[in-house]
């Protein structure tokens, strides 16, 4: 297999851990205040920050496991861990959303009077205390699938406490309590719609599926085309990570060449693929006039 050297962002797992601690602050903040005041959409957000709590963390340990280094046992490392913790998280996501959704439509129907001053204050905190904690990992988020998961969560946090506080101003000023429920119905369809994305994404990843951005038949033409090259088939491209792009394929060569020859071939191939496609895992098995299938994609 051959590597080709890639620069990689490195991720701050400091941003995680105060992520992480400023969450926790706003969960039993807004818990406390929940329970004190009345309101649903605050014991909601409390709710989620929760699950949030609980993804910073799984993100955290799967950012440090990806970073260990392969072993024997593990030839690959722990680097698909992220995509692990990213999957969880999106899934968690939708599943807080859920019941989110079902609390907020048994209380539309049996609404009852709310303290909005302390929502209103909660919401607040929540929006200073999500608001650092995404800035903190919007740069890691554009580069790093498990830290997308975590940013997202925290940026629907955000969302969350900004539309608790118009809630409790409503509740205020017109002593609109049904505005609690609608809030939290609404908050909960954001989190379903953002959550079947990354599930989507991260599934994808884990389950080897060739990239959306990447054309196999482009790649065969572009293969074709180096003097030498003969039939590529049996071809397979998936993501490890989100930094490695890996391809497997057998190379029908066009003539009986030594291995030196190859060499110089295969290094030709390497540039090619990772130039233009970004491929930067390239494991070519070669062939001469091999009685095998010579399809693109071949079933193993």
């Amino acid at each position: 297999m051959s590597h080709v050297h890639i620069h990689k962002h490195e991720v701050k797992a400091t941003n995680l851990i105060i992520s992480i601690v400023l969450n926790l602050i706003i969960t039993l903040a807004q818990l406390v205040g929940g329970i004190i005041s009345g309101s649903l959409a605050l014991v909601s957000d409390a709710l989620h920050n929760f699950s949030d709590v609980i993804s910073l963390v799984f993100s955290l340990v799967a950012h440090k496991l990806s970073r260990r280094k392969a072993s024997i046992d593990h030839t690959f490392g722990y680097k698909r861990a992220e995509l692990i913790a990213a999957f969880t998280n999106a899934a968690t996501l939708i599943i807080v959303a859920f019941i989110l959704i079902y609390g907020a439509i048994e209380r539309f129907f049996h609404p009852h009077p709310i303290g909005s001053d302390l929502v209103i204050w909660l919401a607040l905190l929540g929006i200073v205390a999500n608001g650092a904690s995404v800035l903190f990992l919007k740069k890691d988020a554009d580069h790093n699938l498990n830290m997308k998961s975590a940013y997202l969560h925290l940026l629907t946090d955000m969302m969350a406490s900004v539309a608790v506080l118009v809630g409790g101003l409503l509740m205020k000023f017109y002593g609109w309590f049904w505005v609690d429920s609608l809030l939290t119905i609404l908050i909960a369809i954001y989190l379903i719609v953002v959550g079947i994305d990354l599930l989507k994404s991260s599934t994808k990843m884990l389950m080897l599926f060739t990239p959306e951005e990447i054309d196999i038949k482009e790649i065969v033409r572009e293969v074709h085309k180096i003097p030498g090259a003969g039939k590529l088939h049996h071809i397979h491209v998936w993501h490890l990570n989100e930094e490695e792009l890996h391809l497997e394929a057998h190379l029908d060569c066009a003539e009986d060449i030594k291995m030196s020859e190859f060499n110089d071939l295969l290094h030709q191939i390497e540039s090619c693929l990772f130039e233009k496609f970004g491929i930067n895992h390239i494991n070519i098995q070669p062939e001469f006039k091999k009685e095998d299938p010579k399809h693109f994609i071949v079933q193993d």
